[in-house]
């Protein structure tokens, strides 16, 4: 077991090229520079955020509130600016933290918008901070050559192949389950509508394709990393990456996850690769702006080092010990993982289920016993009815806002049930929460949520 150690932090120590640690800082700072343009452009800023009553939150993050429009859009100028200040190198570390602080702020704002590509962009910001991918091909350089580095250890690379791993490894073995590769579930719901798609469309109305694309979308998932890691296949498994991301681009909804994912792959490519890009990204730098940029990655003029402090070694390695167990946590409820969702975020399950409800809510005057029906749409935007009917979390957080509503408008102990209806993956319809059950005494947490009722199918 020693020499495993032994060897391992031979491997992570080991001398390389800063060159994927700099593509990859220019790649994930520009991206995040267009997709919060983009957020703006949309006008996602009053959609999410502005124009609606209510905000879910997150367990343990209630406290966080939502600022007024002026607030709100110098946070997302104030996120643009650091992400640029991040992919040019500039002020590297409090650009880092700004944009790690900006973006994981938005996100907490509103759990409805939960999406598996936030959470890994929070932690890819999170980790850059600590990462020296400023010291070359940067103007924190050009301000202070003395930082410059050529190379350093292999380990700031593969923490981001590392996180990148977590992504793909656990979204593959999330697959193994008898409704993706037995039924071909949700797929096989899903691909008939994309039969217009160019080229490939003729291929969606097959009754093989659903159960193709699932098996392939696992075994895809469970192997990609091992297969760019590899020399020899990873250019095919590259291939692989961007006609995977195009597709379930062009086929769903999910912003820009698939450009994502197919820059941040890039770091598996070879050292000699990204010099060469980034020599080639210079040279049209110094043409366009007639500039004398030299070759940043000449080994003769290394003139600094970087080492890993104990502390940072730590932090990073309970970071990744957390990644690794924490979605498993989903073993310790009971029931149907994709009927409770308890356990489900965070653990990198990406489009595994078609489910859909209808949420109806009771409202009842204790004193007087009247009751009354709630109409959802006077609270909550179409986005947000939607995602709350379906997840019991979100279903608490409502009824609790109502009785507070209620109270307000007179109700002395107001009492909140709701009929909520479910289907999973096209099955019939069933109720998802004791309709019986007063939500207003019920708590969030961790504890199993025995106001669930069990799924029948």
């Amino acid at each position: 077991m020693a020499s495993v150690f032994e060897k391992l932090r031979a491997h992570l120590t080991a001398t390389v090229s800063i060159a994927p640690l700099v593509t990859f800082r220019i790649t994930f700072g520009f991206l995040m520079v267009f997709s919060t343009a983009r957020f703006m452009w949309l006008g996602w800023i009053e959609d999410h955020y502005l124009d609606t009553i209510l905000q879910f939150k997150y367990w343990g993050f209630h406290w966080i509130s939502t600022p007024g429009p002026l607030l709100l859009y110098a946070i997302h100028i104030l996120m643009i600016i650091s992400a640029l200040a991040v992919m040019l190198g500039l002020f590297y570390r409090i650009a880092a933290v700004l944009l790690f602080l900006t973006f994981t702020y938005t996100e907490l704002l509103d759990l409805t918008y939960y999406l598996n590509h936030y959470y890994f962009v929070s932690l890819v910001s999170a980790l850059m901070i600590f990462l020296p991918a400023n010291r070359s091909f940067s103007l924190d350089v050009w301000r202070n050559p003395g930082i410059r580095l050529t190379q350093i250890p292999r380990w700031p690379i593969a923490v981001i192949r590392t996180q990148l791993a977590f992504v793909y490894v656990y979204a593959g073995l999330a697959k193994i389950n008898y409704d993706w590769l037995i039924l071909a579930l949700p797929l096989k719901i899903w691909i008939p509508a994309n039969d217009q798609l160019p080229i490939i469309g003729p291929l969606m109305k097959w009754k093989a394709t659903p159960y193709l694309f699932s098996w392939m979308g696992m075994l895809y998932d469970c192997l990609i990393v091992l297969f760019l890691s590899i020399k020899k296949t990873r250019l095919l498994a590259y291939a692989s990456v961007v006609f995977f991301h195009v597709v379930t681009g062009m086929m769903f909804q999910i912003g820009v996850f698939p450009v994502v994912m197919i820059a941040s792959t890039l770091i598996f490519f070879s050292d000699a690769w990204h010099e060469r890009l980034l020599n080639g990204l210079r040279k049209l730098i110094n043409k366009v702006f007639s500039l004398r940029i030299a070759d940043p990655f000449r080994r003769a003029e290394q003139v600094a080092t970087f080492a890993a402090p104990k502390w940072l070694t730590v932090l990073l390695v309970a970071h990744f010990i957390f990644q690794f167990l924490f979605p498993w946590r989903y073993l310790l409820y009971p029931g149907n993982l994709f009927w409770t969702e308890e356990g489900y975020r965070f653990s990198w399950r990406v489009m595994l289920m078609e489910k859909a409800g209808t949420a109806t809510f009771y409202v009842k005057d204790g004193p007087d016993g009247r009751e009354g029906v709630v109409i959802n749409d006077e609270f909550l935007n179409p986005h947000q009815e939607k995602q709350m009917a379906m997840q019991p979390d979100m279903i608490l957080q409502f009824a609790h806002f109502l009785a507070k509503h209620y109270e307000g408008e007179g109700m002395s102990d107001p009492q909140v049930r709701v009929e909520a209806y479910v289907t999973l993956n096209a099955r019939p319809s069933t109720l998802l929460i004791d309709p019986e059950v007063n939500l207003v005494e019920q708590k969030d947490g961790f504890k199993p949520k025995k106001w669930i009722l069990p799924y029948a199918y």
